[in-house]
């Protein structure tokens, strides 16, 4: 999987439930919520005023130490 802007927490979170440590990190502690898992990167990095390119940047490369 590669993460873009546009890619849904929900599904980053199902191919990688580890993931979720870094929306924790940005402030995102709903997680399980079903508005949070339905967001794109890009909006819950706006909502939460974070880069969304380098939150980005930091999960894929996570993603690509996993495989």
């Amino acid at each position: 999987m590669t993460v873009t802007k546009e890619t849904l927490i929900g599904d980053i979170l199902d191919f990688e439930p580890e993931c979720g440590k870094f929306f924790l990190e940005i402030g995102m502690h709903c997680l399980g919520c079903p508005s949070a898992r339905g967001e794109s990167v890009e909006m819950a990095c706006a909502v939460h005023g974070t880069d969304a390119d380098k939150l980005i940047e930091k999960i894929n490369v996570f993603l690509q130490k996993k495989k």
